[in-house]
């Protein structure tokens, strides 16, 4: 029985009351505490306390037991003083006893759209800076029926981290709105805010929003623009608003309503605008700026598949305050979403390095727009005809069918290889996948990319490391049986490794094209190169860097809110990451989100033309965009590609153990036990092969992908009789299409 009691008392110990994340640092500062005293008494670090206390993470049993305490205890000392009477007509719902949704942070400059599920290059944007007019909202707030978070009245946004960031933006980034029978309009924000929403149209909707609602996000850099409010629409909202639950067949080709729609009629009349992309699943409705007053707001309705089921998962399907709650942890870690997680990808890049700066004032005192230095600036540039994807007007002059072999084309690409099994791996009884953490936005850590200047060609180059750009270079002469590891010539089995230097992993035949780091790593095994002929880039930077950082943090900040910390003991990681996604099904669809924002923001810098009416040769929208850049998508997945191929070289190395199979950040290996552990080797001070798979959390470190037996491998090979990628299907072990790469 006192089994029983001890599990009830931690389950009430896990949902222990917190006060809002300011009063958390008023009570720790009134008693004279330091971050770090606190820090020590809950044994946590103490950047985890900071986050407590500024609303970006939430604490977990068994230190949120004790912290309540601590809060308790000071609460007593030093009560709070009376709180302001809410703004007449305004008030909401905060709730203190649910662990709140992040502050949302600042969002993206209103550059050239891209990509299908949100405006596109070519839409006319309107500029300036978004500024919701900083007064309360219009209509007083109520308990929701349809959320699950009953909490106390008090001012609207009293509770949002965000107030104290920015008051023009006191509501957050997004409201998720919703009907019910009755036809009453009711908003959900993040931390549980609920507000009513008086608005009866569409147009009527956006306005408010706009001078009312207090919605947005400040801006990601000094020289950026505030973020645009976002909508978001249930299915009951679209009912309510005159808006189809779901678009019609022609509809969903088009991506939009047609034109003509009474939807677009009352927006007309009101002196609304919609950019190039129309009224689709992301749509932007806008009036030109004023000054420097930016009017837009932008609209996600997840009914037309706004919230792509392969990024988003099931948050359609969501109710609306825990629609909030997603969309707001995403908006505040990430930035407010601006269509597809892919689009929201490329745009976070713009809005954390933009291209331009107000310039000193002239003689008249005036301030003008110039170049902002480390950014790729504000105008479309042609990349190296190598760099070009096929179809690009760069390569009009081509014979027709005409296919480019390695010696014409740069084809960095992600790793799909795999091997026959020997005997003695036949011999083991388990394959074990081992994954990289978020290894493309790792890969873009640190990367050197041309950054707002034309490529220059130069032929008989000397190879300079340092100097970003595209090679035609033999590396044939590469042998992986004896090469350079750390400082030591090293012989190993080099039929059962990839080559480093192509996607398929068979060994190059003769020149090709290749990105600055896979010449590098060539010279890094020890042998000489000698580049016939090269398209480099002089002004150079760290363009991704604070990219990376931001989706970096994203990524840790939400794995600990699934239970996984950084500085956990491998076991101990190991046994966190076992269900941790079940902990928090909301939280696990932002890792899911973010994780996607990394991959597809890297993959929109070679966006593919698409649609109909296309033909080789001619331009495509994305080709008018500044982060039109083939250039920086090889070079960080030629990163990506080394540093793995670099991992099993050090780990063959040291233990004698090849891979199998490996797909893009994924390595199966055989083992004589079915977890990472038995490929991995840790020693008793929990260290293993300097260089190679490390088990943790943080990007560019590995965690568990799947266990499979090596009977099931030979089942596979004898039921399609060819080697498949079993890195692709060792998750699931399901295995239902030949593995034809797609």
């Amino acid at each position: 029985m006192s089994e029983l009691f001890d599990a009830v008392d931690a389950l009430v110990a896990s949902r222990s009351p917190l006060p809002p994340p300011a009063e958390r640092k008023r009570l720790r500062q009134a008693h004279g505490l330091t971050l770090d005293e606190v820090a020590a008494a809950l044994r946590v670090r103490r950047a985890t306390v900071s986050g407590w206390e500024a609303g970006k993470t939430e604490p977990r049993p068994p230190e949120r037991d004790a912290y309540a305490r601590l809060l308790k205890q000071l609460a007593q000392l030093y009560p709070a003083p009376d709180a302001a009477a809410p703004p007449k007509g305004t008030q909401g719902t905060s709730v203190p006893e649910t662990p709140a949704a992040p502050a949302p942070s600042a969002a993206e400059p209103p550059q050239a759209r891209a990509g299908s599920a949100g405006p596109g290059p070519g839409d006319p944007d309107p500029p300036g800076n978004a500024a919701a007019v900083p007064r309360p909202a219009a209509a007083a707030t109520r308990p929701s029926p349809t959320s699950r978070r009953p909490g106390t009245k008090k001012a609207a946004g009293a509770n949002t981290p965000a107030t104290d960031a920015d008051p023009r933006f006191a509501n957050g980034p997004l409201l998720v709105v919703d009907a019910d029978n009755s036809s009453r309009v009711t908003g959900y924000g993040i931390g549980g805010l609920v507000l009513d929403v008086p608005a009866k149209s569409l147009p009527a909707l956006v306005e408010w929003t706009l001078k009312e609602a207090q919605l947005g996000a400040g801006r990601l850099h000094g020289s950026g623009r505030d973020a645009d409010p976002l909508l978001v629409l249930t299915e009951r909202a679209c009912e309510r608003y005159g808006l189809p639950v779901a678009l019609s067949d022609a509809e969903r080709l088009t991506g939009r309503l047609p034109d003509g729609h009474k939807i677009l009629r009352q927006l007309d009349r009101a002196d609304w605008q919609l950019t190039q992309r129309g009224f689709g699943p992301w749509a932007r409705v806008y009036r030109p700026a004023q000054g420097h007053r930016r009017q837009c707001v932008q609209l996600c309705i997840p009914s037309w598949d706004a919230l792509d089921v392969r990024t988003w998962g099931h948050a359609a399907q969501l109710e609306p305050a825990e629609l909030a709650r997603v969309l707001g942890t995403y908006a505040a870690r990430v930035m407010t979403p601006r269509g597809s997680t892919a689009v929201t990808g490329l745009e976070l890049m713009t809005a954390l390095n933009p291209p331009t700066r107000a310039s000193e004032a002239d003689e008249t005192g005036k301030r003008h727009k110039e170049h902002r230095p480390g950014s790729l600036g504000e105008h479309p540039m042609d990349c190296a005809p190598c760099e070009a994807p096929d179809g690009h007007p760069l390569l009009a002059g081509l014979p027709r069918f005409h296919q480019r072999g390695p010696d014409e084309m740069l084809s960095e690409e992600a790793y799909d290889w795999a091997r026959e099994l020997t005997d003695a791996e036949c011999m083991r009884r388990y394959l074990v996948g081992i994954d990289v953490n978020l290894a493309f936005g790792a890969a873009a850590n640190g990367a050197v990319v041309g950054l707002a200047t034309p490529p220059v060609h130069v032929t008989n180059p000397v190879f300079d490391p340092t100097l970003p750009g595209s090679w035609l270079v033999d590396l044939s002469h590469v042998d992986l049986a004896r090469v350079l590891v750390g400082k030591q010539w090293r012989r190993l089995e080099s039929a059962l490794l990839p080559s480093p230097f192509t996607p398929t992993g068979e060994r190059p035949q003769g020149p090709a094209w290749y990105a600055t780091p896979t010449v590098a790593y060539a010279v890094e095994l020890g042998y000489d190169v000698a580049p016939i002929e090269a398209w480099v880039r002089e002004d150079k930077g760290r363009f991704l860097d604070g990219w990376y950082k931001r989706l970096r943090d994203a990524y840790v900040d939400t794995m600990a809110d699934l239970g996984v910390g950084e500085k956990l003991h491998t076991r101990e990681f190991l046994e966190a990451m076992d269900g941790c996604k079940q902990r928090d099904p909301e939280m696990a669809i932002v890792l899911d989100a973010v994780k996607s924002t990394v991959k597809g923001g890297i993959g929109k810098l070679r966006e593919r033309a698409r649609g109909g009416g296309w033909k080789p040769g001619q331009p495509w929208p994305a080709l008018s965009r500044p982060t039109w850049r083939p250039d920086i998508r090889a070079t960080v997945i030629s990163r990506a590609r080394i540093n793995m191929h670099r991992k099993m070289l050090n780990l063959a190395a040291a233990t004698g153990r090849y891979p199998v199979a490996v797909l893009s950040d994924c390595a199966v290996y055989a083992a004589d036990g079915p977890g990472p552990l038995h490929v991995l080797p840790y020693d008793a001070d929990d260290k293993t092969v300097p260089g190679s798979f490390r088990l943790g959390v943080s990007p560019g470190m590995v965690k568990h992908e799947g266990t499979q037996t090596t009977l099931w491998a030979e089942a596979v090979r004898e039921k399609y009789g060819q080697v498949l990628n079993l890195a692709r299907y060792i998750k699931t072990g399901e295995v239902t299409a030949k593995d034809d790469g797609e």
